[in-house]
């Protein structure tokens, strides 16, 4: 009986999970780990490329790529915090080209970069790898600095996917109920386009977060 009604569990949580497409080609680099060829900063605090690595310094801005909107596909980025624990977030779905750092705050989602929310008196829904205020981790996998950790973010159409170190944190679609907004630096609600620009947040002077890999592969059609 008991595994039976297990059985039942798993696959209700299978049904519940928006499907993933599956994935196609090779993945393509978006930072050269050499300079930033292809990027532009916007808002205060800058990126620097140092021994290879994309730093962060001050903020809050963002770094975002010039190559075009993405969709359908899976975003990789390899990153860690200098201290024990630093903030910064990747931006995703963001719909115009930024111009400054809070329209992709409004416009956009934030998937996190802070394992210890509870720091600045935030919860659960402002931690690693979730769609920043918005969505609750389904795991907290997020590894201290300086250890690395692998994000990967899938957009497929409506559904946004977060996994962080191969432990899934976030399955989220576009009309899911979100909490309401506690504090006003959170996002504006609503929905968010199927396609849009992505980039990479500086927080502040005393968060410093290093990327060494920004890299998509394509979802098959």
């Amino acid at each position: 009986m008991v595994m039976r009604l297990l059985t039942l569990l798993c696959l209700a949580g299978t049904l519940l999970t928006p499907p993933m497409q599956a994935q196609s080609g090779e993945w393509k680099q978006l930072f050269n780990g050499k300079d930033l060829t292809g990027w532009k900063h916007v808002g205060p605090g800058r990126m620097t490329v140092e021994d290879g690595l994309i730093r962060t310094h001050g903020g809050m801005g963002l770094l975002y790529w010039t190559g075009g909107k993405l969709s359908n596909c899976v975003i990789r980025v390899v990153f860690k915090m200098r201290d024990e624990n630093d903030n910064s977030g990747v931006y995703i779905r963001i719909p115009l080209e930024p111009r400054e750092p809070w329209m992709p705050v409004h416009y956009g989602y934030e998937v996190q970069i802070d394992n210890q929310p509870e720091d600045s008196d935030e919860d659960d829904y402002h931690v690693t790898g979730t769609l920043y205020s918005l969505t609750k981790p389904l795991a907290r996998p997020g590894k201290p600095g300086p250890e690395w950790n692998t994000m990967e973010i899938t957009l497929d159409g409506p559904h946004t996917i977060v996994s962080v170190n191969g432990v899934k944190v976030t399955a989220y679609t576009e009309g899911d109920p979100v909490p309401p907004m506690k504090y006003d630096f959170e996002p504006q609600r609503g929905r968010r386009p199927d396609e849009g620009h992505i980039g990479l947040q500086n927080h502040s002077k005393d968060d410093v977060v290093f990327f060494k890999e920004v890299a998509i592969k394509s979802l098959k059609k």
